[in-house]
């Protein structure tokens, strides 16, 4: 019986349809099929987020029939054979059918071609070369890609190595997608493929293996496969040195119970507490700026949080630390302790960190000078004093206290 992914409402939408009648216009009916993800995760009853379509039109056919349809075509990838159609504001990432030319591990030169079955055979596992018509019809070229997808299997379109071999990154795909699709044991031969030619990662771009990395960590139970890669040194190349897989399993084990995913903060709990070698990771990996900071500040020393800790111990970490990096850190311990224990008390500080906004203190320099410190370096240091007596008091808004204080460190500074 032919599988079909039915009628779902992706399908049927008028930006999409508006797509396939543009390229069947230029190129006749079957010219245009979806591919990849999409067709993927519709069948095993996953969200569609991304729809692609892979044509027989060359690169320059599809932009002029988008453009005749009156839709926008962006030029994304010609040389590889890609354009982004944009209709009713939703992208739509089309390829020209294609075979490899040459490859070396990182990039290919490819030639265009009108034959599916090749397109199929120059994709990486069997479950990503699907293909389905506008009336949901799948195509599965390879023969085992439907079946591989239903049944959570990772393998390889043909032989392992020499699919690894076009493209080291597939190393890290494999794990990724046994991260989010994968059941049961780890293809044999794909997974031997993968240990045996792990070193050639390091010759792959940082930016590539990050991306690929924080997608494998999105995933909503990546602790087995993060697990497996650490076991076959997998993990080992791209991320050297000592690594925290127990608080890392801790931590998914907690965003379970938050039904969260944060990549970036499970990278985080992977390292060692050391913000200096956290850097020098993000560094390594060209991780964004706003990412390497999240890192280095969730990975620092102190305040220790226990689950016990009162709402003023709360309030006055949450202030020492700020509000991010207070929720990260708590999360952090939480997986120390185990993942599970104490669950009702680390929800709480994690509650009382998102009610509470830290309060503005109520003096200022210009206060400190009319109290007769003199300017300069004295009017901070008056200031840091009247805060720390700030926060002992629980951040009191009592602007008249503060100004008393301040000017009782004053005098005992002149002193």
């Amino acid at each position: 019986m032919t599988a079909t992914l039915g009628q779902p409402a992706w399908i049927k939408a008028p930006a999409t349809l508006a797509v396939f009648d543009a390229l069947e216009a230029a190129g006749g009916a079957d010219c245009v099929r979806f591919v990849g993800g999409c067709v993927r995760n519709a069948l095993i009853g996953q969200p569609v987020a991304d729809i692609d379509l892979a044509t027989r039109l060359t690169p320059e056919a599809v932009i002029a029939a988008l453009k005749a349809a009156g839709l926008k075509a962006v030029p994304t990838g010609v040389e590889h054979g890609t354009v982004t159609a944009v209709s009713a504001r939703q992208p739509f990432e089309i390829t020209t059918l294609r075979r490899d030319v040459a490859t070396d591990g990182r990039r290919a030169v490819v030639a265009f071609t009108d034959d599916w079955g090749e397109d199929a055979r120059r994709r990486d596992f069997t479950l990503n070369a699907l293909y389905a018509a506008r009336d949901g019809t799948i195509f599965d070229p390879t023969g085992h890609g439907v079946a591989d997808a239903r049944a959570g299997r990772i393998v390889f379109v043909g032989e392992p190595r020499a699919r690894i071999g076009e493209d080291y990154l597939r190393i890290l795909r494999f794990f990724r997608f046994a991260a989010w699709y994968g059941k049961g044991p780890p293809d044999a031969a794909a997974l031997a493929a993968c240990v045996a030619l792990k070193d050639q990662l390091t010759g792959l771009s940082a930016e590539r293996i990050a991306k690929e990395l924080l997608k494998l960590l999105a995933a909503d139970d990546p602790r087995s496969t993060v697990a497996l890669m650490a076991r076959e040194g997998v993990l080992g190349v791209i991320l050297p040195g000592e690594l925290n897989v127990a608080r890392f399993e801790g931590l998914v084990a907690v965003e379970e119970a938050m039904f969260e995913a944060e990549a970036v903060l499970r990278l985080a709990a992977l390292l060692p507490d050391d913000q200096v070698g956290a850097a020098q990771v993000a560094g390594r990996l060209r991780l964004s700026n706003a990412e390497r900071d999240r890192i280095v500040a969730a990975l620092g020393p102190g305040p220790e949080l226990k689950s016990w800790l009162s709402p003023r111990e709360i309030r006055r970490a949450l202030y020492q630390v700020g509000p991010q990096a207070f929720r990260d850190r708590v999360k952090l311990a939480w997986a120390r302790s185990g993942g599970t224990a104490a669950t009702a008390q680390w929800r709480g500080m994690i509650a009382l960190g998102e009610g509470w906004t830290a309060p503005a203190l109520p003096v200022t320099g210009e206060d400190a000078i009319a109290a007769g410190a003199p300017r300069g370096p004295m009017v901070g240091q008056v200031l840091r004093e009247v805060e720390a007596w700030w926060i002992d008091q629980d951040f009191p808004a009592d602007r008249l206290a503060a100004i008393e204080k301040l000017k009782a460190v004053v005098q005992g500074m002149a002193l």
